[in-house]
């Protein structure tokens, strides 16, 4: 009960974290650098796209048009990818050329989009609500707004009709949702590939789980104090990673022990020299309605909708949110685990495979420290899930 009461304070009090200044460092830019700057910093093409979902909110995309030494031609085959709580479109470049995943494919000759969700820093624009009405979302809208807008976007931009769909973490939630209420955009995917698959989540071991009892707790409190998003995207975060968590710094290993306790240990694939990079970049900002609907699917064991409590009479005239009806998800559907992933349990893994449209195969990676995050920053993902992803598009 005390772990659970230290977790709840913590969370609170991250809820308030603030901007911090705008610091600057010369040794480390990566850290510093928003994407589309990123991008051009290791000498690739990026544009920046803008588009508004139906329910009014503005989203940023980056895309890199194609590789290095490579010229622009029409008919590439498109790759989109999504990524998960917390994040943006960063995590798929920061780790630089020949790992990040944007790069790899931009470089084997895909037309690469990235998205970014509701919310976080690149998709914040002011679209004339209400602090509260901006917040109300959780990634039910992602997926029933944000990845349609997003999707008919590329398609008008390219003439590709059809696109391979990356998606990380609550970038596969947010798929699970379109497929499942929006069921004509299943013909617009070639293939998912799902990597750390989040739907059911009753199975999750993080200590994240211990907040799950008190969503009711955290949902009061946070409507009483306003506290409409959980940790906004700041510089601040940067600069404690380039201070604190840089090859020099002591306290380096305690910045390793934060992400371990999160998403499971795996010190042999995490080259401890980005760190201050990952921090620069992560977290980018989420609505805590996000969370809290995340932390309704571990009480629940169901993959629904977002639970309103005795409101939900009035929203979907039951008692219950509605379940996702996973069969409707016909798209191709490849799923990615590891045996040490906090936040994607093997066995819910394998229920999500069951209940799945068309799910085409399951891959469990093969090193077994493998956590959730190492999907974007482990040293070897590239061998051993980004090569087997590729070696899967072929085949669509």
């Amino acid at each position: 009960m005390a772990a659970s009461a230290i977790f709840f304070v913590l969370a609170m009090a991250f809820l308030t974290v603030s901007a911090g200044p705008n610091i600057q460092a010369d040794n480390l830019p990566d850290v510093y650098l928003k994407t589309p700057d990123l991008i051009r910093y290791h000498g690739y093409a990026v544009e920046e796209h803008e588009v508004v979902t139906k329910d009014g909110y503005y989203l940023t995309m980056h895309r890199i048009p194609y590789g290095i030494g490579q010229t622009p031609t029409k008919g590439k085959p498109v790759v989109f990818l999504q990524h998960g709580l917390f994040c943006s479109s960063s995590d798929w470049v920061i780790m630089g050329p020949g790992k990040g995943l944007a790069f790899i494919l931009a470089d084997a000759g895909y037309d690469v989009w990235m998205g970014n969700a509701r919310g976080n820093t690149y998709s914040s624009k002011n679209v004339g609500k209400t602090e509260s009405q901006y917040w109300d979302f959780s990634w039910n809208e992602m997926g029933m707004y944000d990845l349609p807008a997003e999707i008919d976007y590329v398609i008008a931009q390219t003439g590709e009709e059809h696109m391979f769909y990356v998606g990380h973490s609550m970038g596969t939630t947010m798929f699970y949702v379109m497929g499942a209420l929006r069921p004509e955009y299943n013909s617009k995917i070639r293939a998912h590939f799902s990597l750390a698959p989040v739907a059911f989540m009753d199975g999750v071991r993080s200590p994240m789980r211990l907040l799950a009892p008190f969503v009711n707790q955290i949902k009061w409190i946070s409507k009483f104090l306003g506290i409409n998003q959980f940790f906004p995207s700041s510089d601040f975060y940067g600069f404690i990673g380039d201070a604190l968590c840089k090859d020099e710094a002591i306290t380096q290993s305690l910045c390793t022990n934060v992400i371990f306790l999160i998403c499971g240990y795996d010190s042999k694939e995490l080259n401890q020299t980005t760190i201050p990079v990952i921090m620069g970049h992560t977290p980018a900002g989420a609505s805590t309605r996000q969370v809290l609907h995340y932390a309704q699917e571990i009480n629940s064991g169901k993959f629904r909708k977002y639970d309103y409590g005795l409101k939900n009479f009035l929203v979907y005239h039951s008692l219950h949110p509605p379940d996702y009806d996973l069969s409707l998800v016909t798209a191709p559907v490849y799923l990615f685990y590891s045996g040490n992933d906090w936040l994607s349990g093997e066995e819910n893994v394998m229920q999500l495979y069951e209940k799945l449209g068309n799910a085409q195969g399951r891959f469990r990676v093969v090193h077994e420290d493998f956590n959730h995050l190492d999907y974007l920053w482990a040293i070897d993902a590239k061998e051993m899930v980004y090569d087997k992803i590729m070696s899967l598009m072929k085949r669509h």
